[in-house]
């Protein structure tokens, strides 16, 4: 046999008795990483465009209920929440710095359904939730059941990077927020005609709905309302930014006053890391809707996951999960996302989402119907 033909038939042997083993798999993933090394130093690849979008909730809004004042107002709002975010990045700052800016100002307008514009519960009281994601190095933060916390969103801050826990919620946050130094507040300060008078509507319809039972059919129980900026009813007036740094790290947060006349210590989606707030490295989602929806269907989690998974384009994987599965399953709402690459997508089954973004060109871009 000639001597060529006997090596050759020698290693083949060899590999056929090391492959149980492991050895020649061994050689062979070397190689495919080191493949995979020399591929991802591409100096080809666009580098990911920097920004943030944020929302400030969705929900049946009507262009002819929203007058042309209150408009500029939210309008107004919500360019002055970009440009906190915006001025974190465009320093280098960090994702994470820049949700928490944004979110910030919108917490502290009574615009909107989230610290100083929060809703009335069934005894007349506030409760406020809020949520923080790295998605660098998926550690969170999230809060319930505040009562006392000027910006919610910087206790699940704290409770992200001060403490061992995800979630606090109630008493024990407030306790965990003045030993942090996070800032309290009488209940008084969350006080607004706008959404007492909003409770006060809520609880004629439940004594309404009491004195006559529903027709054959209609589900039973207390009448619950959704808040938004332009005042009317059945609105989602949660608020949440996400934000992608210079260096490609995202994050995402929520902040809500929840459901005008809700009981029995409610807590919706929004604090709900996977549900109403979720980030990884490949993606980041903020969302505003019917809260149990969000949570029954891991709305936030299930775009980041067909982006991982099924490897979709972001808007793909959003439209998705809020044009078809949340809207076959009956829930209404929207999101705001954001993946490495700096692609955005904001898409609601509403009639509205109060919503903007601001890239690297620093000019804010708001909307608030499908324009």
């Amino acid at each position: 046999m000639p001597a060529p033909l006997r090596r050759a038939l020698s290693a083949a042997a060899l590999t056929a008795l090391l492959l149980p083993l492991g050895c020649s798999t061994a050689l062979t993933t070397k190689r495919e990483e080191e493949k995979l090394m020399s591929s991802s130093d591409d100096v080809s690849k666009p580098a990911p465009r920097w920004g943030i979008v944020i929302h400030g909730g969705a929900g049946v809004i009507k262009r002819e209920s929203l007058t042309p004042e209150p408009e500029a107002a939210v309008r107004a709002a919500l360019a002055e929440a970009l440009q906190a975010g915006h001025a974190v990045l465009a320093k280098g700052g960090s994702s994470v710095d820049a949700v928490t800016a944004a979110i910030r100002v919108m917490e502290d307008s009574p615009l909107f359904n989230a610290g100083k514009g929060a809703v009335f519960n069934h005894d007349g009281k506030n409760e406020l939730d809020a949520a923080i994601m790295n998605g660098r190095t998926r550690e969170a933060g999230a809060v319930a059941g505040l009562h006392h916390v000027k910006n919610p969103i910087t206790l699940a801050r704290a409770v992200m990077e001060k403490s061992p826990h995800v979630m606090m919620v109630g008493e024990g946050a407030e306790a965990f927020a003045k030993q942090q130094g996070v800032e309290l507040v009488p209940e008084s300060y969350f006080f607004t005609e706008e959404r007492w008078q909003a409770l006060q509507r809520a609880l004629e319809a439940e004594k309404k709905q009491q004195e006559a039972p529903p027709e054959p059919g209609q589900p039973q129980g207390p009448s619950t309302f959704y808040e938004t900026p332009d005042g009317s009813d059945h609105k989602f007036g949660t608020v949440g930014a996400v934000a992608l740094d210079q260096s490609g790290n995202l994050a995402a947060g929520t902040s809500t006053g929840g459901m005008t006349n809700k009981r029995f210590g409610r807590v919706g989606d929004s604090p709900i890391i996977g549900a109403g707030t979720y980030a990884d490295p490949r993606c980041g989602v903020s969302g505003t809707g019917h809260g149990e929806y969000f949570i029954r269907y891991g709305v936030a989690r299930d775009i980041c996951a067909r982006v991982e998974y099924l490897q979709l384009p972001l808007l793909e994987a959003a439209n998705q999960v809020v044009l078809d599965v949340l809207v076959k399953a009956g829930g209404e709402g929207g999101v705001i996302a954001m993946d490495s690459q700096g692609n955005v997508a904001t898409p609601f089954n509403s009639t509205g989402m109060y919503r903007g973004y601001m890239g690297p060109d620093g000019v804010p871009s708001v909307a608030i119907f499908k324009e």
